[in-house]
């Protein structure tokens, strides 16, 4: 142990802020005679020794440093005696003028005595020290007991920000990589920075740790960094921080030596962050020769593994997961491949047991499966599902229908070089139901297993597809960039295009997704017909998210529907009619596809789904929209589950039942996020719009607005940005700005370039006329008007959706002369009785009620406009109601059903009771509570029961009847 009193200058630290802040308080307590003892605790590589340096320098003007470590590098002058009492009193002495902070770096390295005369020296620091010890080290018995501040992996921020630095060629490595002085890479011919899938490679491999982050940068070639070759498989430059975390394994005993490195072993066939199943690594403990005392004590006891290993349940996880890789990366090659083979044998013993218990997630669908768009503003769901991959070559004979797919990926770990046959199994084996991220992980294995180029790119394709279908575009990306450069030879030729095409239809532009998939189909068809056709389906649904009615066409009308069921030749057919302006002879054909023959199938549902929007039967929408939630949700894939809820929420919009399309929206914002798909962010977004302007509060509906346009706009993504502008309209009406709605309307419904979306725009006529007539336009652009209304008669008069028919005579009754517009309001509101739905009725009747007290009628606009009231206020229209609250004043009401008093009621309430009361007295169920109030459905219960009994009520009726209007 040797100590210097310099040290190197420090470097800016990412992502370390919490962390600094306590480091400052420690060194102001020093500095105001009140010192003490910290320990910095940390894996190799996460900036202990940064951090120790930081506070060296924000020391150093103020008082002395004692910088000691056991690096060879950093030998000095100054040795430390190694007994507690001469350190003490050599501290004491060293910080009697001035404050004196001791740094000790890489204190668990140190000698047992040094370490120990440390540890006691520190503990005995009063109150009133003009000495502070700062201690970098493991997790060493030694320190127990020392104030400790534990380092985490940085941030998804920052890291980004020290790659920055780092590919920028900085001076130094934020972050704090361990080792002073260490420089980053410079990195000469990455003109225009990363390539951005190069990035997220190199993050994710990191996993929040500087010194690893800085090694794998150091080892990349520009080209590499910059995207313009193929990435390395797998990526070098991790070794120093494995033989880091390698070297806290060489004291164990031989028993846990032996058990983590099967726990490590074990995971390499399980998903990221999925851990090893306990029972695998008890059959592999006790026929290796471990203990079975020690085994249950370590797997399901409470024996300690020194702090490696940590259960969940059945699981067995490390607890930092560079842990698994160094002790794979410490055992010899021999014994490695053994573990991998011992393990390989269990599962072929007991057989997949998960895939035969398991639903088949993602199971290859039926060729009529494929689902593509409708007329309705719901944009077409991608069945995405197609795990067989072109050009296998010939099974290979002998046992391979025995083995599991997990047993195959442990034989695959096991293989010293590469290895075709086994390659050739593991692509095999991933046809059967496996989920999809299994599959990416087998068939990454069989391209590293791979010698040839155009096979082992095709084999990385294959892995990105199914990393895709997982919801994992990262991921998949960074499988592309292993593909090899544009028009290498593939074995697969169009497969890399195809997933490049799926990628841009959930995350990138449309104009690019349709370009890529149309060209990926041409490459495909001859030999992948099946992948093919997806790529048509994703071709075509690019097209219609981006209002691209002939690229909609074109993509379509290269699909030969011969060699699939008749439902599917008819909901092509007949989307193209309708699409071509042919709208009765595509209904006809598309009603033969509301009974899928495979009501399991997701496609098969969510393809009956938009046919029914299409036809506007919105009540089979949403029966069939709920089954193909429940199918995804069953059968998978992952990446089409925030599809499934986009598709339910808007049919559920359609039909009035605005809670409910809130909750599934809000759900499937949650899923795109989660599985990366910016796209349909968008798209739940703008739905989000358009319940948030019935319900409120405006806030909201202009957030969600404000996403849906910052999303749509750069992507070309027509269909939510009309849907968003539709919904701002709306609530501007509800809030009585009718010009804003106008003019925020009218570029939609008119004919021109700024025409909205051929799928929504005549659902934002009724809204158009109404601003229009309201904002005194009527006379000025009768003419327009009047056009409008009539193609909505005629869309009307195509369409089923209950609700069109009220709508119509109510925009011909705010046209009409005032002789007639009686009559058209009562024609309205017959067709109101017949079709229901409380929203739609109560704004004609507001309509009605507003156009009679303009004349007057003040007598009898109060019965339709208080009919109105209770209407929004029944179906939780807070901004409408507070409206026709308005209107019913104006017409000489008063009472509480116009002004209800609940503050008094309320004020017995907390304000967290307030809020829950409210939205149970909207109609919200308990779980629609949690989710708008991020609670658990438990504490949502808890509370309603106190909210009763403060109020002295037993239902929620007599909650709702108690607040009246009054909203969250």
């Amino acid at each position: 142990m040797t100590s210097s009193t310099t040290v190197h200058s420090p470097l800016r630290l990412y992502g370390r802020s919490g962390e600094l802040a306590i480091l400052e308080g420690l060194l102001a307590r020093l500095w105001q005679g009140d010192g003490g003892a910290l320990v910095v605790t940390a894996p190799p590589g996460l900036g202990r020794s940064a951090l120790l340096r930081e506070a060296a320098a924000a020391h150093r003007p103020r008082g002395p440093v004692l910088y000691a470590t056991a690096s060879p590098d950093e030998r000095g002058p100054h040795a430390l005696p190694r007994t507690p009492e001469a350190l003490l009193a050599r501290l004491r002495e060293r910080g009697a003028a001035r404050p004196l902070l001791v740094c000790a770096d890489d204190a668990h390295a140190w000698d047992p005595a040094s370490r120990t005369a440390l540890a006691l020296a520190a503990r005995r620091l009063g109150a009133g020290s003009r000495v502070a010890v700062l201690i970098a080290a493991d997790d060493v018995p030694a320190f127990a007991g020392l104030p400790a501040l534990r380092l985490g992996p940085l941030d998804g921020d920052a890291a980004a920000a020290l790659l920055d630095r780092l590919a920028g060629g900085g001076e130094g490595v934020p972050g704090g990589a361990d080792g002073p002085g260490r420089r980053p890479p410079r990195l000469p011919g990455v003109t225009g920075g990363l390539d951005p899938v190069v990035r997220a490679e190199l993050l994710r491999e990191a996993a929040g740790n500087p010194r690893l982050l800085t090694g794998l940068t150091r080892r990349l070639t520009p080209d590499q960094l910059a995207g313009r070759t193929p990435l390395p498989c797998p990526l070098p430059g991790a070794e120093g921080v494995l033989a880091a975390h390698a070297d806290r394994l060489d004291g164990l005993p031989a028993h846990t030596r032996a058990l983590l490195l099967l726990a490590a072993a074990a995971q390499e066939h399980e998903p990221a962050g999925a851990g090893a199943d306990a029972l695998l690594l008890l059959r592999a403990g006790t026929r290796t020769g471990l203990p079975r005392d020690f085994l249950d004590g370590a797997l399901f006891g409470s024996a300690a593994t020194e702090g490696f290993l940590q259960r969940a349940g059945s699981r067995v996880h490390f607890s930092h997961p560079l842990f698994a890789r160094a002790v794979l990366h410490d055992a010899p090659p021999a014994r490695r491949r053994a573990t991998h083979e011992l393990l390989a044998a269990l599962l072929a013993e007991t057989g997949d047991r998960a895939a035969a218990s398991a639903p088949a997630r993602g199971h290859p669908a039926s060729p009529g499966a494929p689902v593509r768009s409708g007329e309705g503003p719901v944009r077409p769901a991608h069945s995405g599902d197609r795990p067989a991959l072109p050009g296998t070559p010939a099974e290979p004979s002998g046992d391979r229908d025995a083995l599991p797919l997990a047993a195959l990926v442990q034989l695959s770990c096991a293989a010293p070089g590469p290895d075709t046959v086994l390659a050739a199994r593991l692509e095999a084996a991933v046809t059967a139901p496996y989920p999809h991220g299994e599959r990416s992980s087998a068939l990454c294995r069989a391209a590293a297993l791979t010698t040839g180029p155009p096979l082992r790119s095709a084999r990385f394709a294959a892995a990105a597809e199914q990393a895709a279908l997982a919801g994992d575009p990262d991921r998949a990306r960074a499988l592309l960039a292993r593909t090899g450069a544009a028009g290498e030879q593939s074995a697969s030729p169009g497969l890399a295009p195809y997933v490049h095409g799926l990628l841009a239809l959930r995350t990138g532009p449309a104009a690019d997704a349709h370009a890529a998939l149309i060209a990926a189909a041409a490459l495909l068809g001859p030999y992948d017909p099946r992948r093919g056709l997806d790529a048509l389906l994703g071709a075509a649904e690019a097209a219609w998210v981006a209002g691209d009615a002939p690229g909609y066409l074109e993509a379509m009308g290269r699909i030969d529907p011969a060699p699939y069921d008749r439902a599917f030749a008819s909901y092509r057919a007949g989307m193209c009619a309708v699409l071509a302006g042919r709208t009765e002879a595509g209904h006809a054909l598309l009603r033969q596809c509301l009974d899928p023959v495979d009501a399991a199938a997701p496609a098969a549902l969510l393809r009956a789904g938009v046919a029914a929007l299409v036809l506007g039967e919105v009540a089979a929408a949403c029966r069939t929209g709920a089954r193909a939630l429940a199918a995804v949700r069953t059968e998978g894939p992952d990446a089409l589950l925030p599809q499934a809820l986009e598709h339910l929420a808007y049919a559920e919009l359609r039909a009035g039942l605005h809670a409910g399309a809130r909750a599934h929206a809000l759900e499937g914002l949650h899923a795109a996020r989660r599985t990366g798909q910016a796209n349909s962010s968008v798209h739940l977004h703008a739905v989000l719009a358009l319940a948030a302007s019935v319900e409120g509060p405006a806030e909201a509906c202009a957030a969600h607005c404000d996403a849906a346009l910052a999303g749509a706009g750069p992507h070309g993504l027509a269909q939510p940005a009309t849907l968003a502008t539709w919904a701002r309209a709306r609530a501007d009406l509800a809030a009585g700005r009718s010009d804003e709605a106008a003019a925020r309307l009218g570029p939609l419904v008119r004919p021109g370039p700024r025409q909205g979306h051929f799928a929504a725009r005549m659902l934002a006529v009724p809204c158009y006329v109404e601003a229009a007539v309201l904002a005194g336009r009527g006379a000025e652009e009768a003419g327009e008007l009047h056009a409008a209304v009539a193609e909505f008669a005629g869309w009307t008069a195509r369409t089923a959706d209950p609700q069109a028919p009220a709508q119509l005579a109510r925009c011909q009754a705010l046209l009409a002369p005032a002789e007639e517009a009686d009559a058209r309001y009562a024609e309205a509101m017959a067709h109101h009785d017949r079709a229901g739905g409380d929203f739609e009725r109560a704004r004609t009747q507001l309509l009605y009620g507003q156009w009679l007290r303009r004349r007057r009628r003040t007598r009898e606009a109060r019965t339709p406009l208080r009919d109105a009231l209770v209407a929004f206020q029944r179906c939780s229209a807070r901004a409408w109601a507070e409206r026709a609250a308005g209107e019913l004043r104006a017409a000489g009401e008063q009472g509480p059903s116009v002004r209800p008093a609940t503050d008094g009621a309320l004020s017995a309430l907390t304000p967290q009771q307030q809020r829950i009361a409210r939205c149970v007295a909207e109609g919200a169920t308990n779980r629609e509570v949690a989710l708008r109030l991020s609670l658990s459905p438990r504490t949502v219960d808890h509370h309603l029961r106190n909210v009763f009994a403060a109020l002295g009520i037993r239902s929620r009726t007599e909650l709702a009847r108690l607040l009246g209007p009054e909203g969250p």
